[in-house]
Formats: C-alpha cells, sequence, structure tokens
C-alpha cells in the first residue's frame, strides 16, 4: 500500500512538473511573440510615417523620402498591402502596394485583385491597419501580417509540449515494460529462491525418516535422528520467519554481530566439504561489535555473501575471510574471497534483481541483501573493490 501511494505521488510531482515546465514555456513563447508583434507594428508606423512625409514634401524633397523609404521597405519581412483610404488595392504604387505575398504568375489582373482581396481580410483579422493621414485625412490604409518568424515562434511551445508528450508515452511504455519485467524476475527468483532454501532441510528430513524406518528399534540412533530432525525443522521455522519480514518492517535489536556472522559461517563449514571444495572461512577483528539489526534477515544475508563467493571460486580451493570493525558510529564488515573477481563494468549491475553470471543463476540473493541491508536496517552494502581472477570484497556498514 505504501509503496503504490508513494508511486502515485512521483507520477502527481512528475505531471505537475511537467505541466508547471509546458506552461512556462508557453507563456515565455508568447512574451517573444508579443516583443516581435509591437517591433513589426513599429516598422509599419514607421513606414506610414514616411508615406505622410512623401505626401506633405515638395517634389525637390520627395526623391530623398523616396530613398529613405525604399529602404525601410526593403527591411520589412512579413505580409504587407498598402491600399488607398477606401480600401482599393495600390498595386502598382511604386512596387510598394504588396509585399511578401506571393501572387500566382497566372492570375488575370481580376483574379489577383479578388486573391488581394481575400488577403486583407485575412490580415485586418490578425491586426488593424495602420492609418496614413495628411492634414487630417486618411489617405492610404496599411494591412500587415506576421512574419513567419512569429508564426513558427507561435507554433514552437505546442511542438515541443507534443514532442515531449510523445517522448514521456514512449518512456512510460518502455519504462512500464521494463518494470513488469523486473517484477516478473523478482517473482521468478523469489520461487526460486523458496525452493532452494526449503531444499536442504527438506531433503535432509527425508532422508532421516529413512533412517528412522531401519532403526526404530534402536532408542540411541532414534533420539541422534530426532535431534538432527529437530536442527531441520529449526532451520525450516527460521526459512519462514525470512520470508515473513519481506515487504514489512522488521524489529531491530542491538546484538553482537560476530555471533550472527559465527552461526551463518558454522552453517556452510559442514556443507562445503559436500561440494567437494577444501574453502576456508575466517572471521577477523572486533568480538563485541553491536548493531541494530533483525538477525534472522541479516544472518540470511551473510549466508548470501557467503553463497555467492563460494560461486565466485572455480577451484577446489580458496578462502571467504570476515573482517569486522567499528567506530563511535557504525560497524563494518567486510567479506572477501578469493574468486574470479568482476569487471569494472558489472560492479553495478551485480545488485540488480535478475543480473548473474551463472548459467543457473537467477540473480536474486545479492539483491535481496542489498534490500535487506539498505531498506530495512538503514545501513550499505557495496562491492569495496575487486580484481578479475584474483577476488572480490564486499563491505557491509550498519548503524549501531
Amino acid at each position: 500500500m505504501y509503496g503504490s501511494a508513494l508511486s502515485k505521488n512521483i507520477k502527481l510531482a512528475l505531471l505537475i512538473i511537467a505541466l508547471i515546465i509546458s506552461a512556462g514555456t508557453v507563456i515565455y513563447t508568447q512574451s517573444l511573440v508579443r516583443d516581435l508583434e509591437k517591433r513589426e507594428k513599429q516598422v509599419v508606423e514607421l513606414f506610414a510615417k514616411g508615406l505622410e512625409f512623401i505626401a506633405q514634401a515638395s517634389p525637390e524633397k520627395s526623391q530623398d523620402f523616396t530613398f529613405i523609404f525604399e529602404n525601410i521597405v526593403k527591411r520589412i519581412d512579413f505580409p504587407l498591402i498598402l491600399t488607398d483610404s477606401l480600401g482599393k488595392i495600390n498595386y502598382y504604387q511604386g512596387g510598394v502596394g504588396v509585399k511578401n505575398i506571393e501572387i500566382d504568375s497566372s492570375f488575370s489582373p481580376g483574379e489577383a485583385q479578388k486573391f488581394l482581396e481575400s488577403k486583407i481580410k485575412e490580415l485586418e483579422a490578425l491586426h488593424p491597419p495602420i492609418l496614413v493621414i495628411v492634414n487630417n485625412k486618411t489617405l492610404n490604409k496599411i494591412f500587415y501580417g506576421n512574419s513567419d518568424l512569429i508564426n513558427r515562434l507561435k507554433y514552437y511551445p505546442y511542438l515541443q509540449i507534443l514532442f515531449a508528450l510523445l517522448f514521456l508515452v514512449i518512456a512510460y511504455v518502455s519504462f512500464s515494460y521494463l518494470k513488469r519485467t523486473e517484477q516478473s524476475n523478482i517473482w521468478v527468483g523469489m520461487a526460486k529462491e523458496t525452493a532452494h532454501q526449503l531444499g536442504t532441510p527438506i531433503s535432509s528430513l527425508m532422508g532421516w525418516v529413512e533412517i528412522l524406518k531401519l532403526h526404530y528399534k534402536d532408542p540411541d540412533k532414534v533420539l541422534d535422528v530426532a535431534d538432527e530432525m529437530e536442527n531441520d525443522l529449526e532451520r525450516l521455522n527460521k526459512i519462514a520467519k525470512r520470508f515473513s519480514k519481506i515487504g514489512s518492517k522488521p524489529e531491530l535489536r542491538e546484538l553482537n554481530v560476530r555471533s550472527i556472522i559465527e552461526t551463518a559461517v558454522r552453517y556452510y563449514q559442514k556443507r562445503i566439504p559436500q561440494k567437494g571444495m577444501n574453502v576456508e572461512l575466517n572471521i577477523q577483528g572486533e568480538t563485541e561489535a553491536r548493531a541494530r539489526i533483525n538477525p534472522d534477515l541479516f544472518e540470511w544475508v551473510i549466508e548470501n555473501l557467503i553463497k555467492n563467493s563460494l560461486d565466485a571460486i572455480s577451484t577446489k580451493n580458496g578462502n571467504i575471510d570476515f573482517k569486522i570493525t567499528q567506530d563511535d558510529k557504525v560497524v563494518r564488515i567486510e567479506i572477501s574471497d578469493t574468486g574470479k573477481g568482476i569487471t569494472a563494468k558489472n560492479k553495478k549491475d551485480v545488485f540488480r534483481p535478475g543480473y548473474s553470471t551463472k548459467k543457473r543463476g537467477w540473480g536474486l540473493g545479492l539483491s535481496l541483501s542489498k534490500r535487506i541491508i539498505e531498506s530495512y536496517h538503514k545501513g550499505k552494502i557495496y562491492v569495496k573493490n575487486s580484481t578479475p581472477n584474483q577476488g572480490t570484497t564486499f563491505e557491509i556498514i550498519l548503524k549501531k
């Protein structure tokens, strides 16, 4: 329930952030558009002033104004149509009656006139015309539109949002697929891990039952078998406790770290010879270091690390060494082996669910260990160092 609520809150927060960014992009872009529209209006007003000066100037001076006027017109990069006071198009007035509007060369004069009249209506819908007034009398009207730059800027934020949404949809679908795949790997891994954890004591119990059938008349033998069966039943109970604590908040107690490590080491020391290996497990360092831990889950982590080290040792002989140190705030446990090591590019992947270098592995042990240490114990576990063909050192940091 908590994870689901957290996931929903994260999605909602991301959506709100995306909306804020989108709104900010639109507002900023529209502000730029308004500034550009003001500048283009100023150019049109300057054009109108030029026409007013020409209309009022003497024939001798009109040539000077015409030079200035032509330079202004040449800088106009937006649609413009100049008409008289009645709206009649001055198409051939000094070549400046129509600007930046393409007219099909196949049009007849009448068709061109109708085309320009329709353009005037479009331009008037965008901006009110600028009037050329001389002696309180309107001589011309200037209709103008937006430049290509303004039109592109107007639609740019919406295209940006559209592409961003498309990217988010693709990312969400991909993420959901990866998440489902990872969850599937976790469920498969958990099922196999459960079978693996239960397999040893169950097989052992089945063997003890067969021995009981053969020696049921021998009281001493029955008592020995009963003791071993009790050990296996205790092991099953411990496994059940471990799995029951996954997904819930475990109880942490201040316990001796070394004693729990020794319990896990003793369990494996009895089983290593059965694998045909001669691997020594050593514990060094502090004997009284104490930390806040859950014994069932922490022992599971140590077992996973021992198992991981045993799998990494490709020869019959090897070493797995535990070194315990402490300071005022934390307890540190280093687990070193003489295995095949981890390459630099794989160091970050070893804790990922489903990652395994073994052909028959399911890659859940280290992932579970990381969750137990970091989520439940608020500690840290990482690959401290590793050299191919020489060995690997993991380090666990626990709060006191």
